[in-house]
């Protein structure tokens, strides 16, 4: 229990940006901070590694992964899939939330914060498929947020304000939601992450 306690620590600490792709992890460091044994660490670590989120190379020790293009397909096809279906299926999109997000990030970019108009982007897509009301896909999204924020951080290197690109499309994805127009909202959405994850896989591939 200890060990999955400290997985999702790690894996909310990846999907803040708080790791860099490449970056070598500290085993003693790591325990410290999460307050567990080597042991315990080891297991939460074997968790990431079978998630994607972490990758062990022999005699080196464990990283966070650095995904390529391929992974990067993978991931977005996997939520053009469930983002489209919890707008369109889910129990509630909380319409008002997304809208607060969304105005949140429109202010972060206006600012010239790129960190924190990333933060609001993931805020946004966490909060999209919550709409699904499963606490079960609410987890799965968790870990594909914190592969993506290893894709975007790749990217940033490239093109450090391409993440203003998506506020305008959550805009007028909350605007459909506000008229009551869910299907055209997921239409919107899935066509966006399809193209983004062209431009992504082009850019760090």
């Amino acid at each position: 229990m200890r060990a999955q306690t400290a997985a999702q620590q790690l894996r909310l600490a990846v999907s803040a940006g708080e790791f860099t792709p490449g970056q070598k992890l500290s085993e003693v460091a790591a325990a410290q901070r999460f307050g567990i044994s080597r042991n315990t660490l080891r297991e939460s670590y074997a968790t990431l590694i079978a998630d994607g989120v972490l990758e062990r190379i022999p005699h080196r020790g464990v990283f966070i992964a650095s995904p390529g293009a391929a992974d990067v397909h993978s991931l977005f096809l996997a939520r053009a899939v469930v983002e489209p279906g919890a707008l369109l299926w889910g129990e509630a999109p909380d319409v008002e939330t997304l809208d607060r997000i969304v105005a949140a990030a429109e202010t972060h970019q206006k600012a010239d914060d790129l960190a924190a108009t990333a933060t609001a982007n993931q805020e946004f897509h966490r909060t999209v498929v919550a709409a699904a009301g499963s606490d079960l896909l609410n987890e799965e999204m968790e870990r594909l947020l914190a592969r993506m924020r290893l894709v975007f951080l790749q990217a940033e290197r490239r093109d450090p304000g391409f993440h203003g690109s998506f506020v305008p499309v959550n805009r007028s994805v909350v605007a459909l939601l506000q008229a009551g127009n869910r299907e055209e909202a997921a239409s919107l959405l899935r066509a966006s992450l399809l193209d983004t994850s062209e431009s992504l896989s082009s850019l760090i591939g």
